[in-house]
């Protein structure tokens, strides 16, 4: 400091004692404070709540249940007693009197007949050939009027057919057979190229040709119509009489 009481420049005048105050003490607080908290015990770790799983089929809204409630259930199916098999219709042809009638008559007088047979489900054909050879012995055919020509199936049973009528050596010719549905369409060929073809075989030669093959769905169905080779020889036996009282007629002009 100067001699005039003045300061030397840049420095700073000294605070006087008086001039210092001293930081007011702050208040004591009383004692016990702050007051502890009491700790709450920590909680429990708990697993995490998982989220509800939306909706579906196995839990439906309270109204989605109550329409399903009330939706009908279904009744098991009951099985329906099989239908009667399909009858023919009986009847005979009435016709006017005063109309020239030519019919035949299941006659085996004067008659030779061809017979050919499947061997494809031969238990069947074998019936059939028992059955047919029984009708013609009744009609009154000798046994050494008729011939038995077995083929393969009932495919063959037209070309076998033909062989026979074209020698016109028989009366009328019966082809005997059994084709059983299958899981393929086999069957419709089969049947429908037999049925077909002995058509054909009658219609070619003039003789004629008697459908004897059964077309059936099943082993069963078959067996409770082995009597057909008796109806198929009666219609042969009928048509052979026919066609020779229509030539008779034709030659007496």
């Amino acid at each position: 400091m100067s001699a005039t009481g003045g300061f030397w420049p840049g420095e700073a005048p000294a605070a006087e004692e008086d001039d210092v105050q001293e930081p007011e003490p702050k208040a004591e607080e009383p004692l016990g404070w702050p007051q502890p908290r009491d700790e709450e015990p920590p909680e429990a770790e708990s697993e995490p709540e998982e989220a509800e799983p939306e909706s579906s089929d196995a839990q439906l809204e309270p109204a989605a249940m109550a329409v399903a409630e009330a939706q009908p259930q279904e009744e098991p199916e009951v099985e329906q007693p099989e239908a009667p098999a399909a009858q023919h219709i009986p009847g005979e042809i009435d016709i006017p009197d005063g109309v020239a009638v030519l019919e035949g008559s299941p006659s085996g007088a004067d008659r030779t007949v061809g017979v050919v047979v499947a061997r494809f489900n031969g238990e069947i054909s074998n019936r059939l050939l028992e059955s047919a050879l029984g009708a013609l012995e009744a009609a009154g055919v000798p046994e050494e009027r008729v011939t038995v020509m077995p083929v393969p199936g009932a495919f063959e049973l037209p070309i076998g057919a033909m062989a026979l009528a074209k020698t016109r050596r028989y009366s009328c010719v019966i082809a005997l057979g059994c084709v059983v549905r299958g899981e393929t369409a086999h069957f419709e060929y089969v049947a429908g190229e037999a049925a077909s073809g002995l058509q054909l075989a009658g219609l070619e030669t003039g003789v004629p040709v008697a459908f004897g093959v059964l077309t059936v769905d099943t082993t069963d169905q078959a067996e409770a119509r082995v009597d057909k080779g008796a109806d198929a020889a009666r219609a042969a036996l009928e048509m052979a009489d026919l066609f020779a009282q229509v030539r008779e007629q034709a030659k007496s002009g």
